[in-house]
């Protein structure tokens, strides 16, 4: 199963500058603001060589671009100017689609509530300088935290009765003889011991798997995606209970997973696997480091 992450926003956009048309510098008062700030910051990465490379801006007239990005219009053959219309540019795709975006994701359905535009412009701005104050690093471990707090405040009313249904069978299959538990929270039980290797953390392994719903529904397997066929995965692109499990099982093994929510696909909505569910999994450890590239997930 391949893990999706959630990205708030591509790294080569911004965002429109503020209504009167000048530069807000970076002063986050809420968590809020912080959060608008630090996605700010976070799509700034890289946008100065997708301004160089991709729009042939002359990167020494950033500050035009900075205060042009908030307008629309076509850029023309000055460097001055086109820096200034490239900002205007990126700043119409961004008021029309990551500040909407954002705001569905984290609030959903709810109107009331929106990120704060300014320190976002602020963030992505100072980012763009690589002078934001909330470091990057710091960004890059906390940002996703904070998304999903403020998700789980709008989820949890829509998927409570979920949640506790998958808290509920991971609590009762904990109890169940020969159950055996990971560091992570994922339950396990052992089917087959293989004697063979086990998988590095990065490695390309081969499996046969099903995927299914804590009420007995099949949403995904080795049969319906690869004819029966073992399936060839990356370990570190898949959900963490398979990433844990499988650097555990040597070759050959073959274990049923009972996954907590928050080794699976947490808060995302996944079409049939619906935010907060707990998910079963047999899986078979078929080759601990393929050699070849099969068709497959």
């Amino acid at each position: 199963m391949k893990k999706i992450l959630f990205i708030a926003a591509a790294a080569i956009v911004a965002f429109s500058a503020c209504n009167n048309g000048g530069i807000p510098k970076g002063s986050p008062k809420t968590d809020l603001d912080t959060l608008s700030y630090e996605l700010g910051v976070a799509n700034s990465q890289g946008v100065k060589m997708y301004l160089a490379n991709q729009l042939g801006v002359d990167t020494a007239y950033m500050d035009e671009f900075y205060k042009g990005f908030a307008a629309a219009a076509q850029a023309g053959d000055d460097k001055k100017l086109a820096a200034y219309y490239a900002g205007i540019q990126i700043g119409q795709q961004i008021g029309t689609q990551v500040f909407s975006a954002a705001n569905s994701e984290l609030f959903g359905q709810d109107s009331t509530k929106t990120i704060n535009l300014q320190q976002l412009v602020a963030g992505f701005i100072e980012g763009t300088k690589g002078e934001p104050i909330v470091p990057i690093e710091t960004i890059r471990t906390e940002l996703n935290k904070r998304v999903d707090a403020y998700k789980d405040q709008y989820l949890s009313k829509t998927f409570g009765d979920n949640k506790k249904k998958s808290e509920e069978f991971i609590a009762k299959k904990a109890k169940e003889e020969g159950i055996q538990k990971l560091s992570g929270g994922t339950l396990y039980k052992v089917l087959t011991e293989g004697n063979g290797p086990k998988p590095a953390a990065n490695a390309k392994v081969q499996v046969i798997y099903e995927g299914k719903t804590i009420d007995g529904t099949v949403f995904d397997s080795s049969e319906k995606n690869n004819s029966g066929k073992p399936t060839e995965i990356l370990l570190n692109q898949v959900i963490p209970a398979w990433q844990q499990a499988l650097t555990l099982m040597p070759e050959g093994s073959e274990w049923e997973l009972y996954v907590p929510y928050d080794q699976a696909y947490g808060n995302r909505d996944m079409g049939q696997i619906k935010p907060y569910s707990a998910l079963i999994f047999k899986i078979k450890l078929v080759k601990a480091a393929s050699e070849v590239t099969m068709q497959g997930r």
